[in-house]
């Protein structure tokens, strides 16, 4: 009897999957590790991948559909073989298999699929080919490791067609979200009314998921906000300093180099604030406060549909160059629709940053079961007060903390601010 396929579960917490599209139509034969289709989760878009060879006998739920998990959705078996009808019991199918997660995922586990459904669900991505066989400068090899990109299938832009560090970037965040402000020049309406149509948009499984945990969010939890203003300047400058060293060291692979973000060093500086003030590295579980060993920074990344929050894991044992590193093939990933459950879960301290958008300052919603969310504002130029009591023009921003009450007192908060607006005004400590 042919084997019925059921939407997997794909995260700890889904209950429905909408079936994005086919990959294959009805009547193709399949081998082990073809990807079948592409399912959204509450937290991502992942491929399914067959781990039955036989004939694609019949699809019964087309793309588009939302689906419970363990609805049916295709049926496998041999050419000629009736399709069984979706209620039909299927037979033993064979073992899902799923590809080793990556090292950065190693703290939290992927869920396991029932091998009734004989699919694998965790995301597909081709290895990186050995830098022996594909030229590649360094920096392109580490960042293809990290977002899982396959070198050898990539056209490289550098001296004599070598993979260079954009090239990667390019392939894992194709198609990308914008990063910077958004052009609001549109074309007026046809008829002249309005600016756009009036319609019921169906919201997708990642918006529901975001509504779900940050009405639970602002609901549950008591909030707190404390704010800070910080002098950027030091900040900047080394900054400015490093990434001229970083492409003097790459020389002809000069715009290879890694360049390093402002949203780089506010990720180390908290790991450094939270080394000096723990409490904030903390959960609330209900009848204890549970403290953390490890500082896992989540960082917001917008897509189109909605806002995940990657995991850079273990980031108090790392150096700037690392953080920065992970931090971008991360970001890759996550334009890419290629995170896993394990990369966005986890997380101990949260940043999120709107300063590329030009707003000064804000607060945001606490990602549970975080104790706390930095939020940080663009870096601006306005008349300042030096230490001498002239007026000068001073590079300023705005951090702000949105704390869990039940785990951080306000004055713990605000000797964690104090910290990291130490270690942003005094950069160097950071290296310490």
């Amino acid at each position: 009897m042919a084997d019925i396929i059921d939407m997997p579960k794909l995260s700890d917490t889904m209950t429905v999957g909408t079936l994005v599209k086919w990959n294959v139509k009805e009547g193709d034969t399949l081998a082990f590790g073809d990807i079948l289709c592409e399912v959204e989760t509450d937290k991502a878009t992942m491929e399914v991948q067959n781990t039955i060879p036989g004939v694609l006998l019949k699809i019964y739920a087309p793309g588009g559909a939302q689906l419970p998990v363990g609805s049916p959705i295709c049926a496998i078996g041999k050419k000629g073989e009736a399709a069984p009808e979706p209620g039909a019991k299927a037979a033993p199918a064979a073992k899902a298999e799923a590809p080793a997660p990556a090292k950065a995922a190693k703290a939290a586990a992927v869920p396991s699929i029932p091998e009734s459904t004989g699919v694998s669900c965790a995301p597909q991505a081709l290895p990186a080919v050995s830098g022996d066989r594909v030229a590649a400068s360094p920096y392109a090899k580490r960042m293809a490791e990290k977002a899982g990109v396959n070198l050898g299938a990539l056209r490289g832009t550098g001296p004599g067609g070598r993979v260079v560090g954009n090239d990667v970037i390019a392939a894992a965040s194709a198609p990308a979200a914008p990063t910077g402000p958004v052009n609001v020049a549109v074309a007026a309406p046809a008829d002249g009314k309005g600016i756009q149509p009036d319609a019921d948009v169906p919201v997708s499984n990642m918006r529901q998921t975001i509504a779900r945990r940050l009405l639970e969010s602002k609901v549950t939890v008591p909030h707190f906000y404390l704010e800070t203003e910080v002098d950027a300047a030091p900040l900047l400058a080394l900054r400015e300093t490093l990434n001229k060293r970083l492409a003097e060291a790459a020389g002809k692979d000069a715009k290879d180099a890694l360049k390093l973000s402002v949203n780089d060093f506010i990720l180390k500086a908290s790991a450094e604030a939270l080394r000096r003030v723990p409490a904030v590295n903390a959960s609330w579980a209900g009848t204890s406060i549970r403290t953390h060993g490890a500082v896992h920074l989540a960082f917001g990344v917008a897509l189109e549909d909605g806002l995940v929050t990657p995991v850079v894991r273990d980031a108090q044992a790392k150096s700037l160059r690392d953080v920065a590193l992970e931090a971008k093939a991360l970001i890759a990933k996550a334009r890419a629709k290629k995170l896993t459950p394990a990369e966005m879960s986890g997380s101990t301290y949260t940043v999120t940053n709107l300063g590329m958008y030009g707003v000064t300052g804000f607060f945001g919603i606490i990602n549970v079961p975080n104790a706390a969310i930095l939020s940080v504002g663009a870096t601006v130029a306005k008349p300042v007060v030096d230490a001498q009591g002239r007026i000068m023009v001073g590079q300023r921003m705005v951090i702000g903390l949105s704390g869990d009450h039940r785990v951080v007192d306000g004055a713990a908060g605000a000797q964690f601010l104090q910290a990291l607006r130490q270690m942003l005004e005094e950069p160097a400590l950071m290296m310490l």
